[in-house]
């Protein structure tokens, strides 16, 4: 579980990357969690963006990524998911206490 100064972190962190995976109209699958979790694993900090074409809830929507992918659920704003998991082979982020 983050703290709310690792959240703030994260975000300034987050803040200069684009998004990596899209979520449309199909919405969310196994296959496009798996993908999630594989990229998670190599960046630990990344973007998702839920297009206008989705019509579901994009708070439930990110809360269910995070759940399948085993990552923590640092922010939604907007349509734009930001999504945290420590590496287990290439810790690249050290959060602060």
């Amino acid at each position: 579980m983050l703290t709310g100064k690792q959240k703030r972190f994260l975000r300034s962190q987050a803040h200069h990357l684009t998004p990596v995976f899209q979520i449309g109209k199909g919405g969310t699958n196994e296959h496009l969690f798996r993908h999630i979790e594989e990229a998670i694993e190599k960046r630990e900090l990344m973007k998702v963006q839920v297009l206008n074409n989705n019509l579901d809830d994009k708070n439930e929507i990110a809360a269910e990524v995070a759940r399948e992918t085993g990552s923590e659920l640092v922010q939604v704003i907007g349509s734009t998911i930001i999504l945290y998991k420590e590496s287990r082979d290439n810790k690249q982020i050290e959060l602060p206490r």
